[in-house]
């Protein structure tokens, strides 16, 4: 156990997660925690990007000793504890990003996210085991993800959680007061996060902050879990439910003109069409050009009312209205403009309701970027009606790709880029031996069964074209149910009866007013 304790410090001082002279307090703090009776330092030279292959031995030592029951959610409470020993305080992070800042924006988000990587908060083994892949589309490139990152949860751990008593603190997994908290069965050990707070533009909405409540600040951090490169989360101190008003435009904007190389977007504030988390107010972010950014605009239209804002109808399965301009003020009025108009819009020939028994079910997912020294929104128009026909949502997934995905279209899913189960692993791994050795059905595989239609499918076009490596015939499938997810969210379908819809809609809203 004392050369583990001597690599954990040694990565620690090698990351510049602690100083030589923290050396004998984290040392103390490590002995006591996994009860060694004395201590040594080692000499050592090894150098490693994450702790993970340290902690694994830690860990296996520390069961070994009854230190920590061997389940993956105990382990990962203990390994959280241990890295606490090791990492800087929050006053700390929030000081050394302020300096990094002042010399670029990008120096400060890269030390942020290599903190929290060898802080193990991103457990960068798990995000790396995730499988990734483009698929080509009329629209540009989609990213296919396999997401194995999560890991599932031991019988025992679930058998225990309940048992163990629930508690409302912290109500979420995006409220502030996780910075440093233990964790339990209920939820994971937050002890090796930070957060950055936020500039006051920030928290007052930008441009849109004539509504914005003064009391609110707004923080950033990293997924545990990221999707992407520096994968960001931006939340608001309270834990009050997502909304899509003017604020929202304000403050995007606001958070570009503090981290211009970033993209910055948020969930829509409906269900069906919203994120998992539609109980916290948060955006997400990040360092990474989804491919809704690479699709160019079609068709172009004028508000008679804004000269200097471009705004066009984009090509992408989701029906989507981009504006463009060097002027925060005006982009936030026309983007509250359009949401406003689209909250009461309805084109019953196209199955667009706004609102029926009471609920409202037009909204958008607006995202942020910076081009070319100007702002940059794409509103993606939602729709979250339901009908006896789809009872999981009319502008949602449909049945027939339900077997690849039935989840949300969230934000990261409108912008192209997949998040698919980690159970398509194994299975899709059984439809190409099955595609190989030349079997005409899934034989009698309960998982394996929901794939029997697209199975015979495969299968044919295996036969047709014999050349056809079985491997990328089922990948490329599999970007294509996806583009089909999108394609059914799309409120207005990419036909010609559903582009004139669209430009229909648009006409109505964009003359004087």
């Amino acid at each position: 156990m004392i050369h583990q304790i001597n690599r954990l410090l040694n990565f620690a001082l090698n990351r510049g997660l602690i100083a030589q002279c923290d050396l004998y307090y984290a040392a103390n703090r490590l002995v006591a925690l996994l009860g060694e009776p004395g201590f040594t330092f080692e000499q050592l030279n090894e150098s490693l990007v994450s702790p993970a292959p340290i902690l694994a031995e830690i860990l296996q030592l520390a069961v070994e000793r009854n230190l920590v029951e061997d389940t993956s959610v105990r382990q990962d409470l203990f390994d959280t504890l241990l890295m606490d020993c090791l990492i800087p305080r929050p006053n700390e992070v929030q000081k050394r990003f302020a300096e990094l800042y002042l010399e670029a924006p990008s120096k400060a988000t890269d030390y942020f996210y290599d903190l929290s990587i060898a802080a193990n908060y991103i457990r960068k083994t798990r995000t790396d085991a995730n499988i990734i892949w483009p698929f080509a589309t009329a629209f540009g490139k989609l990213e296919i993800t396999i997401n194995l990152s999560k890991p599932e949860k031991d019988p025992r751990d679930i058998a225990a959680a309940r048992q163990a008593p629930a508690s409302s603190y912290p109500a979420c997994l995006l409220c502030r007061e996780n910075e440093g908290f233990a964790g339990n069965l209920h939820h994971p050990a937050r002890q090796n996060l930070r957060l950055v707070q936020m500039p006051e533009a920030v928290a007052k909405g930008g441009a849109g902050g004539l509504e914005a409540d003064l009391d609110e600040q707004w923080f950033m951090q990293y997924s545990p879990y990221i999707y992407y490169n520096e994968h960001s989360i931006f939340l608001n101190s309270r834990h009050i439910p997502m909304k899509i008003d003017r604020v929202t435009f304000g403050r995007l904007l606001a958070i570009l003109d503090f981290l211009p190389h970033y993209f910055v977007g948020s969930n829509a504030d409906l269900p069906i069409v919203g994120g998992s988390i539609l109980s916290h107010d948060h955006y997400q972010g990040g360092r990474h050009p989804m491919p809704v950014e690479g699709a160019e605009v079609e068709k172009s239209y004028e508000f008679s009312q804004f000269p200097a804002i471009s705004v066009g109808r984009v090509k992408w399965p989701l029906s989507t209205v981009r504006l463009s301009g060097p002027d925060q003020g005006d982009l936030v009025e026309l983007a509250d403009f359009i949401l406003g108009a689209w909250r009461i819009y309805s084109d019953p020939s196209l199955g667009i309701v706004a609102c029926s028994g009471g609920e409202a079910h037009n909204t958008v997912t607006p995202v942020a970027r910076m081009r070319a020294g100007k702002y940059e929104i794409d509103l993606v128009l939602r729709n979250n009606r339901t009908s006896a026909e789809y009872p999981m949502g009319i502008f949602h997934p449909h049945e027939d790709v339900h077997h690849i995905k039935k989840e949300n279209i969230g934000l990261i899913e409108a912008m192209g880029l997949a998040i698919l189960p980690g159970r398509l692993m194994e299975e899709l791994a059984a439809i190409e031996e099955a595609l190989g050795s030349g079997r005409e059905d899934l034989g009698n595989s309960e998982e394996l069964q929901k794939h029997r239609d697209w199975y015979a499918e495969l299968r044919r076009k295996a036969l047709a074209s014999p050349a056809i490596e079985h491997h990328q015939l089922v990948r490329d499938e599999v970007g294509d149910k996806f583009l089909r997810c999108l394609l059914d969210a799309g409120v207005f379908k990419r036909d010609d009866e559903g582009l004139a819809g669209f430009d229909r809609f648009v006409s109505e809203i964009s003359g004087p007013r």
